[in-house]
Parts: structure tokens; sequence; C-alpha cells
């Protein structure tokens, strides 16, 4: 059997993840001990996050031809892949929470709606709000007055009637 066909399933698998993901954050995992690992991806898979080791040449030809293939020049050493299958910011958020016990773990890039970040800028991305947050605090913001208007209008509603 020859090496191109034993690449092309992992190749595949590779590309049908990119197409479904919401985003691609790609760390430097070296130096965790197996219980970070353990719970790194017990956090990833909580967050609908899928997180996987690909050699770096398999991850390139992947890439290539999508929004993803920015990253193939930090496809360099030891690197973890992090696919965001719901909220965009959710891969960064738990890569984040994870350096505080494993600070090991680093950023190396990441792709997120589109938009190419380094290291500095996904730590930005991950004290984002997720999007179900932000309607959340909408929705919140929207009823206070709503609220303040009905109670408003009982008091003045209950002094005529005293």
């Amino acid at each position: 059997m020859a090496k191109v066909e034993l690449k092309a399933p992992i190749i595949d698998e590779i590309k049908k993840l990119t197409a479904d993901a919401k985003s691609i954050i790609l760390v430097d995992y070296c130096g965790l001990t197996v219980e970070q690992d353990t719970v790194l991806r017990k956090n990833f898979r909580e967050s609908n996050v899928v997180y996987k080791v690909f050699k770096n040449t398999y991850l390139k030809r992947a890439f290539e031809g999508t929004q993803y293939e920015a990253l193939a020049d930090k496809l360099e050493g030891p690197t973890a892949v992090a696919f965001s299958m719901e909220d965009a910011t959710s891969a960064a958020k738990v890569v984040a929470n994870a350096q505080k016990t494993a600070p090991k773990l680093e950023f190396k890039a990441g792709v997120v709606d589109g938009t190419v970040y380094d290291a500095a800028g996904l730590a930005v991305v991950a004290t984002i709000p997720s999007r179900e947050e932000l309607i959340s605090k909408l929705l919140g913001s929207l009823q206070s007055p709503i609220t303040n208007l009905a109670r408003v209008l009982n008091q003045i509603a209950e002094q005529k009637t005293a």
C-alpha cells in the first residue's frame, strides 16, 4: 500500500473538520503533563471543540485553498489543532483557561470568523463573550426598562385605588 493511500483518509478527515469549523486554533502543547492534557481534552469536549494532533504536512495540505491556508507558516514543531464547531471563541477560551494551570500551553495562531490572529490576538479573542452571553445581556438590558415601566404603572394604579 502506497504512502499516499495512507495519508488520504487523514487529510480528508482534516478537510471535513476544517469545512465544519467556525474557527481553528493552533497550539504548542509541548511540556504538558498527562494530567494537564487529560483536563484540556475534557474541557475541549465539553465546549464542542475537536482537539487533535496531526502531522504538520497533513494540516498544510488540508488547509490549501481555504481561509486557514494563512496558518501554514505556523505549522512548525509540535502543533495541536482545535476546531471550534459551534462558538467561534470557545477553543481560544478553553486554551486561555488551561494556561492558568498549564503555562507551557501556548497559542501559535488561529483563524476566528475568517480573521487570522497571532498568539496575542487569540488571548484577546478568548476574553470576548460568546454569542449566547451577548444575546442574554442584550435581552436583559432590553427587558429592564420595560420591567421598570410596569412597576411605575403598577404603583400609580395602586395610589389611585387607595
